[in-house]
């Protein structure tokens, strides 16, 4: 089965399937015909499975799918931003890293930017390692508050769960779902989750 699919995806046109991404378009990958229909579900899923595919090979190495000079261009600008942060990156990672090292954790990402951009996202800030593609929601459309019940009805309501985040919505929505909330509006709260992380606190 799974060499079946991916023949299918290595033999599959996605330049003629209906489905456009303009520069200037905010509506990436929209298609023709019935939103939603079978066909529309069939090739949107073939996609998906292609982002899968690219995510999880590049996931620790986007180097190489950047390639050179890209590469050393994107390195150079992660430097700066480090510098220009006081290392806020490095210390989310590290944190971020805690939890994906416990074997009863996961980290879930979700966001209002859409699958596409915040996939890319994902990768150019080095994050692909403690992001597992299936845990990353785009709230677009449907909101966080939505996201958050369909992360409950995977993982389940046993777990605990903790929000991790700067704006109103998703406080607002972790309040709907009674989940604890830790707010990052600056450098120290970033520093204070990684050392109640790190010393087990959290």
């Amino acid at each position: 089965m799974f060499c079946t699919l991916r023949s299918q995806i290595a033999n599959y046109n996605f330049a003629t399937d209906g489905f456009h991404a303009a520069a200037n378009n905010a509506n990436l990958c929209l298609a023709t015909g019935v939103r939603g229909g079978v066909d529309w579900m069939r090739k949107l899923a073939f996609r998906y499975r292609r982002m899968k595919e690219i995510y999880n090979s590049y996931r620790s190495n986007v180097g190489g799918l950047l390639g050179s000079p890209k590469r050393e261009q994107w390195m150079q600008l992660r430097h700066e931003i480090e510098t220009l942060t006081d290392s806020w990156l490095t210390l989310a990672l590290k944190s971020l890293q805690i939890i994906s090292s416990r074997s009863n954790c996961v980290n879930v990402l979700v966001t209002t930017t859409q699958l596409v951009p915040a996939l890319a996202k994902v990768l150019l800030y080095g994050l692909g390692g403690v992001f597992n593609i299936e845990n990353i929601y785009s709230a677009t459309k449907i909101g966080k508050e939505s996201c958050f019940e369909r992360i409950v009805s995977r993982f389940g309501r046993k777990c605990t769960y903790v929000v991790v985040g700067d704006g109103r919505d998703e406080e607002s929505a972790s309040k709907q779902m009674n989940w604890p909330f830790w707010r990052i509006s600056n450098h120290s709260d970033l520093a204070a989750l990684h050392h109640a992380l790190d010393l087990g606190y959290l």
